[in-house]
């Protein structure tokens, strides 16, 4: 299990830039045409599928949402059902995300 399980956002974008981590955010599918990040996977809260959550990647899994609460929700469930060993959260969320000036993506996702 992670000691250090909220990760600050200059971290989780460099784990993404580099290919180290999956990046899965669970906020609703409104709140994505406002911003999101590029290639993250959605997985709603609202609708919350174990399926889709990758498993077996070698990759860390960071889990996503506006300010970091309802990810760290996620997050301590899917470590609690056994779906995952281990599991880190945004620091901050898209929040957090925006305010070290970090890329995201904005409007209808094509």
């Amino acid at each position: 299990m992670t000691e250090k399980t909220e990760i600050p956002p200059e971290t989780v974008h460099r784990w993404a830039d580099n290919g180290e981590a999956i990046l899965i955010d669970v906020r609703e599918p409104d709140e994505l045409e406002n911003a999101r990040l590029a290639d993250a996977v959605h997985v709603p809260m609202s609708a919350f599928d174990v399926e889709r959550i990758p498993t077996e990647t070698g990759k860390k899994i960071v889990f996503v949402c506006a300010q970091g609460m309802r990810s760290e929700q996620v997050r301590q469930y899917v470590l609690a059902q056994g779906i995952l060993s281990d599991a880190y959260n945004l620091s901050g969320g898209l929040k957090a995300w925006v305010q070290a000036g970090l890329p995201l993506e904005t409007g209808p996702k094509t």
